[in-house]
């Protein structure tokens, strides 16, 4: 079953190199009434299938276990993960990629109204596999998902001296059907630009899914996810010691739903 189009996805992959940090744009990722269906396959908010991130740092559910996934769904992430496609994305980044076929931090992630994800950096390398985490999909799936709810997923630049996100230089608007590839290795401080507003009956909706490669040297050396505060959270000492909490591998599954 052909549910891509190639030559588009190569064409914005030629156009990779880019501020602050490699990455491409793809409208129009999947066929669309695979799309269409992807959207209609997701769980309901209130399953209890979710794993659930509750904290002042990242509100959001996901579901990376593919038990739970139906036909369609199950079919598109093992097109994702095919050598066919890893080919694709190999060939034209000059990139030795490899799937991760346990979707370790991808599958279905939802945001609800008041959604989030404060800007951050990606865990490094692989906690099962010792690759480098060196790639990230997105393709957003809310069919009805408009500009005016924001959660608009944002790239920060690269505070060298703090070590922080510095200036917010992209926005990216979760469009139905949009495909955002990007590489998680060179400091890529992302996450949503501003918090999810959307009515009862709609989500934000994505898939996600990561791709490895052998490790650079000098690569970087976070377990975890290392977050930042947001501007209007820079005064408090709790949500510092939360990020320093879920940045740590010790404590990090301790603090997901913290509050």
């Amino acid at each position: 079953m052909i549910i891509i189009n190639e030559k588009r996805i190569t064409n914005a992959l030629s156009n990779f190199k880019q501020k602050p940090f490699n990455h491409c744009v793809i409208d129009n990722f999947f066929r669309t009434d695979v799309a269409k269906a992807l959207c209609n396959k997701f769980p309901k908010y209130s399953s209890e299938l979710w794993h659930e991130y509750k904290n002042q740092l990242e509100d959001k559910k996901t579901c990376n276990n593919w038990n739970y996934f139906d036909e369609l769904t199950y079919q598109v992430f093992t097109f994702l993960n095919s050598n066919s496609f890893l080919d694709l994305l190999s060939k034209n980044l000059k990139i030795k990629l490899l799937s991760d076929p346990g979707l370790h931090g991808g599958g279905w992630h939802v945001h609800a109204n008041n959604g989030n994800l404060n800007p951050h950096l990606d865990y490094t390398i692989h906690p099962k596999m010792k690759y480098q985490r060196r790639l990230n999909l997105i393709i957003y799936l809310e069919e009805s998902y408009k500009d005016k709810y924001g959660g608009h997923l944002g790239f920060w630049s690269h505070d060298k001296k703090n070590y922080l996100p510095k200036n917010l230089i992209k926005e990216i608007y979760p469009k139905f059907n949009r495909a955002v590839i990007f590489d998680t290795s060179q400091n890529s401080w992302h996450g949503l630009s501003t918090i999810v507003k959307v009515p009862k009956n709609k989500l934000r909706k994505s898939i996600a899914i990561y791709y490895l490669s052998k490790p650079k040297k000098n690569h970087l050396s976070n377990s975890r996810a290392l977050y930042a505060l947001r501007e209007n959270q820079k005064k408090s000492k709790k949500l510092i010691n939360l990020i320093r909490a879920r940045a740590d591998e010790k404590s990090s599954h301790k603090v997901y739903k913290r509050s």
